[in-house]
């Protein structure tokens, strides 16, 4: 087979303005916006600011990877392309949290699913956070737009197995299941998403946004961290960096100072409350890194007569939004039900125990298949989400995020449901993912050990890739760190426009919801600076 193109290094080649900070960082730059990070909120800032003429940076703390560095291997995937190596966990550990940290952020390592914001979710923000403006009607063009940018579209191939069996186990139940729209182009249902694709099917900032902006003139760095912003008054007057190592690890002290009129911080929930944190941003309410969600998850394992090998094929490709809308919003917490993806290093985990056990559990796996339930957080009062501070070294970030009675009550429902699932499909035994779960050889058997099974944290497995909030938006100042365009309360010249900015979890896989805040945050933006109108797609 003929070696793919790849388009970022093309680009490159033709002159684009890449600069690897661990090889070389000026010592002072200027720019009319600087943008903080390179994922979904900052990719689509970055093109959008870039139509309409002005001298942009990206700033990314984490390495450039192409689809020629892609080669489906998890081991290198979790060290190049993800915050801590794929290990990042709340502060006590119950929650292990996966985020992108590469030129494109989480859209290169995501598997694809594509919402838009449900409406509920949207009712709940406009009662209670004083969005008023958010509505589906006002929010609809946006997402339109970044479906057609980004070939968002349900997907047209027939599900693997892996998800084929929530479609058979749930429609037996008489539960709806449906595609998920995936942005993808071309794509070769390969099925290795999560390790950055080989392709360039997967349509991420990396291979859209970012390379439309470097062409407009756009500069890039990467390996390049942004210690903190200069605040002076009511406004940003620099920003400082250090050119960082893959790891994370300081080149040197040698720091470069960013000069830009206006400055976006798309860094991520999580990092982005810990930028403003470093920086000692005005935080007169006690607002920032406050409620940051979650989508806490949590999985059941099954296994079958038949193969499954879930590791091949688009990795998420069916959902059942049933156990979102059984429930009040205010009430026992909803559920959506999805398929993760079933590649070694990450189910390894998720199967539990060790030795003769895991041995004979990782033996199985090519006759195993996997649900999870992904949580919606942020709707009642205990669930409130988390709390982002940075640890002893006033540098790196932590998340306290309890997991209450109330949340583990929703993943003992959600476990029991997916077991029902499950066997209703034709498993021959299952397995909830949790340090007491055995192989259940009935609906009947595993009905009446997850009843009594005790739903504490780190007993249960509970994992998370969809991190919200702690940059919360808001109409009154006293409630949230951002307006609803983005615009920080207190420093004018400073912008937010990542997913940090919802005021709870979205419900759904977040990456649409972030395109289409973000684009419609971006077009204001440049509506301020310039006077010009300018649209995604």
């Amino acid at each position: 087979m003929s070696k793919l193109p790849d388009p970022f290094r093309d680009g490159m080649a033709r002159g684009w303005k890449v600069t690897n900070g661990e090889q070389n960082l000026p010592e002072r730059i200027t720019c009319d916006v600087a943008i903080i990070g390179s994922g979904a909120g900052a990719g689509i800032t970055a093109e959008m600011l870039t139509k309409a003429g002005l001298d942009v940076v990206i700033l990314e703390e984490g390495p450039l990877r192409t689809s020629t560095d892609f080669r489906q291997r998890e081991a290198e995937a979790y060290a190049d392309l993800y915050q801590d190596s794929a290990a990042r966990r709340s502060a006590d550990k119950a929650v292990n949290i996966l985020q992108g940290r590469c030129v494109g952020g989480t859209t290169v390592v995501n598997w694809t699913s594509s919402f838009h914001t449900p409406t509920k979710t949207l009712e709940f923000w406009q009662k209670n956070f004083g969005l008023s403006t958010y509505t589906e009607q006002e929010m609809a063009p946006w997402f339109a737009q970044a479906e057609t940018r980004l070939n968002i579209a349900p997907w047209q191939v027939a599900p693997n197995e892996n998800n084929e069996t929530l479609r058979r186990g749930a429609t037996k139940l008489g539960i709806e299941a449906h595609v998920i729209p995936r942005n993808v182009k071309g794509c070769w249902n390969l099925g290795s998403c999560g390790m950055g694709c080989p392709t360039n099917a997967k349509q991420s900032m990396l291979v859209t946004t970012i390379p439309t902006a470097l062409d407009g003139g756009a500069r890039l760095f990467h390996n390049t961290r942004v210690d903190k912003l200069r605040i002076e008054g009511n406004k940003v007057q620099g920003l400082v960096c250090h050119a960082v190592k893959v790891n994370g690890d300081r080149v040197s002290d040698k720091t470069m100072e960013v000069v830009a009129k206006h400055v976006v911080l798309s860094a991520g929930a999580i990092n982005s409350p810990a930028v403003l944190l470093r920086s000692k941003a005005p935080d007169p309410h006690d607002t920032l890194g406050k409620r940051t969600f979650l989508h806490p998850v949590a999985f059941t394992a099954a296994l079958f007569d038949h193969k499954v090998e879930g590791w091949a094929g688009a990795p998420q490709s069916i959902y059942a939004d049933h156990f979102l809308y059984t429930q009040a919003m205010d009430g026992p917490i909803g559920y959506k039900l999805e398929a993760p993806p079933i590649h070694p290093g990450l189910i390894s985990v998720l199967l539990g125990s060790y030795g003769v056990k895991l041995r004979e559990r990782m033996e199985n796996l090519p006759n195993t298949q996997f649900l999870l339930a992904l949580l919606r957080d942020g709707f009642h009062d205990e669930a409130a989400g988390g709390i982002v501070t940075l640890n002893v070294d006033g540098a790196t970030p932590k998340l306290d995020y309890p997991l209450t009675p109330y949340i583990m009550d929703g993943v003992r429902r959600a476990m029991l449901t997916m077991a029902e699932v499950q066997f209703a499909a034709g498993a021959r035994k299952v397995l909830p993912c949790h340090e007491h779960g055995e192989l259940y050889t009935s609906w009947e058997q595993a009905k009446a050990a997850l009843t009594t099974m005790p739903m504490k944290p780190q007993l249960a497995l509970v994992g998370s890739a969809h991190v919200m909030g702690g940059c919360r938006m808001g109409g009154k100042e006293d409630i949230a760190v951002v307006k609803p365009d983005g615009q920080h309360w207190q420093v004018e010249n400073l912008s937010v426009h990542d997913g940090s900015v919802f005021p709870t979890s979205i419900g759904a896989n977040p990456q649409l919801s972030v395109y289409g805040t973000t684009a419609r945050m971006s077009a204001g933006l440049v509506k301020r600076l310039t006077g010009k109108d300018v649209v995604l797609a």
